[in-house]
């Protein structure tokens, strides 16, 4: 009968309806997005822990600062005005600041330090990242106390792969010094030891019950039975890996870095400074009070930590709607510090979910080998230094130990085609082949010094094999790359041997992190695409190895087109 449809859709229809729909998702997503404003103002204020006040850098007079929550695909624009005495930057720790590198926020590499008196403006874009990520000073060591939580939700109408937690609670490990952390910097600077270890480890900012003048602030969730909670766990700790658990409670680990993950059951977790991994919590226990809790886990031989407990309190509330507060907390077993196997079952668990598992690289462009560790130099000035020795301590990758520049950034320098500043000639493999985890010549101790960065063309897909090394000793990395995350494809310990450890890399599910902690005496091979071109400092996220030179930056160079090129640079850019 003519005028009547048959009822099937042709080829060609059926992929316009597509386009259409898709089209009309991206415009509904993208009319979701919001703009947040928000204003820092880094500025000192009189905190007490351990019975005593101190003066510290905080950003608006918070301690933790404050939580950044977000939705996938916002546009965050921070004005941060310094009124500390220190110069001062802010870093949005595992955001991938596509084309924004101008944003991204360590000192010297992509903008010069915001000087006492002075603000900048940080613009980026969250562009398919959901999470817990967070944000730190990347200034000296002044993020011992100026950093905060940033909680990317879901875009509006897209649930969580996981079931729906009620309460979300970030859970910020970090370490406390009873003294100015400048100072203990400088001190460390002067004498060319290792620097004085913290005096406490802290979860938001509180010591907990187990240190002297702290049981009265310490942190406190409060749940009814049968709640399940979200806990975004990130380590701001300055110097030190923490394991942490809840006495009595399974965790179920659903993310790391603000990337989901398989999820898997756990009672222990351990993250290395930097981290973040989002677990979830059922609470299912008798009504009681039990105590979340965090020590060190601390690889290298000899080395002083801090050997401390850090605790913070999970409450019931009662039948009568009140709370379990006269019990005593029920305290878990932590593990050992030296517990390497725990350290290590913990990151074997994380598998990538497939939308992820699918971008992993299996042809490399660049394949690089680079160690990673500790090293001395000789006394200067001298005569006496407090190293192993009579040296100083050094570190380096490659044998290069990273020297920041001083007159102007990377980034800068690299965008004003500035000379004099960087070289492009970092080594893709050591210099020399040696047993990296056994008895290290001594010839081999000193590194070299420079600002070297590796080049990479846009789009290329770049492999890394971290090797940890044994100068000093050997020890537990966590290396982070910023303007990216990338896929944990191996690990092992011992030797990297290129010859059969290939043949076991997990290329269907592995992992994907922004910071991985390469295992002590051991190695870990990454891969990510370099598809954000911008310089991206590469590194120790313990500030003691950074500061001795655990460090190098990548060179992306810009692509084709407005999506693959940096944007100009922000007018109020502070200058050196």
């Amino acid at each position: 009968m003519q005028g009547q449809s048959s009822g099937v859709m042709k080829p060609w229809s059926n992929a316009l309806f597509l386009i259409i729909l898709a089209l009309l998702g991206f415009a509904i997503s993208f009319a979701n997005a919001e703009t947040r404003y928000h204003d820092f103002v880094v500025e000192a204020k009189p905190v007490k822990r351990l019975c005593r006040t101190h003066n510290i850098i905080t950003v608006n007079k918070k301690f933790p600062g404050p939580t950044l929550t977000v939705r996938n695909g916002d546009t965050l624009v921070i004005k941060a005005l310094n009124r500390a005495r220190y110069n001062v930057t802010l870093h949005w720790h595992g955001i991938r600041q596509m084309r924004t590198p101008w944003a991204d926020g360590p000192e010297y590499v992509t903008q010069c330090p915001i000087q006492p008196g002075a603000t900048y403006t940080y613009r980026f874009t969250i562009e398919d990242q959901e999470g817990t990520l967070w944000w730190h000073a990347h200034s000296k060591w002044l993020r011992a106390t100026v950093y905060g939580a940033l909680v990317i939700l879901p875009k509006l109408g897209s649930p969580y792969p996981f079931p729906k937690p009620r309460h979300e609670v970030p859970i910020i490990l970090g370490e406390w010094w009873d003294r100015d952390i400048i100072s203990v910097l400088r001190q460390a600077l002067f004498t060319g030891a290792a620097p004085n270890v913290s005096d406490a480890y802290t979860i938001n900012g509180q010591p907990g019950d187990l240190y002297r003048c702290s049981s009265k602030g310490t942190f406190k969730v409060s749940v009814n039975s049968g709640d399940r909670v979200l806990l975004r766990v990130i380590n701001a700790a300055l110097n030190q890996q923490l394991f942490f658990t809840i006495a009595n409670h399974q965790l179920t680990v659903v993310g790391a870095d603000a990337i989901y993950h398989k999820p898997f059951a756990t009672r222990v977790i351990m993250l290395g400074p930097g981290q973040t991994t989002d677990v979830l919590l059922t609470a299912n226990q008798r009504p009681a009070r039990y105590y979340m809790a965090a020590r060190a886990y601390a690889s290298a031989r000899g080395a002083p930590f801090d050997n401390t407990t850090t605790t913070a309190i999970l409450e019931y509330n009662t039948a009568r709607g009140g709370s379990s507060s006269t019990s005593r907390p029920l305290l878990p077993r932590l593990p050992a510090f030296n517990d390497t196997a725990t350290a290590t079952a913990f990151e074997n668990g994380l598998r990538s979910i497939p939308s992820e598992a699918a971008k992993v690289p299996t042809k490399i462009d660049h394949s690089l080998f680079f160690t990673v560790g500790l090293g001395f130099v000789n006394c200067n000035p001298g005569p006496r230094c407090q190293g192993p020795n009579n040296t100083r301590f050094a570190a380096s990758m490659n044998n290069v130990s990273f020297v920041l520049p001083r007159r102007t950034s990377l980034l800068q320098a690299y965008y004003n085609n500035i000379p004099g500043i960087f070289t492009t000639d970092f080594p893709p493999v050591p210099p020399l082949q040696f047993n990296y985890t056994g008895n290290v010549p001594r010839s081999l101790w000193q590194p070299r010094f420079g600002t070297k960065l590796y080049k990479l063309k846009y789009g290329s897909t770049v492999q890394i094999v971290l090797q940890d090394t044994g100068i000093f000793s050997t020890e537990d990395h966590p290396i982070h790359l910023h303007g990216y995350h990338f896929f944990v494809v191996g690990q092992g310990f011992g030797n990297f041997n290129p010859r059969k450890d290939p043949a076991r890399f997990n290329l269907v599910d592995p992992p994907a992190r922004n910071t991985i902690d390469v295992p002590v005496g051991g190695w870990a091979v990454i891969r990510f695409v370099a598809d954000n071109p911008g310089v991206w400092l590469f590194h120790c996220h313990i500030d003691a190895h950074l500061t001795w030179g655990l460090a190098m930056s990548f060179l992306v160079e810009n692509g084709i087109g407005e999506l693959q090129t940096v944007e100009p640079p922000p007018a109020d850019l502070p200058r050196c």
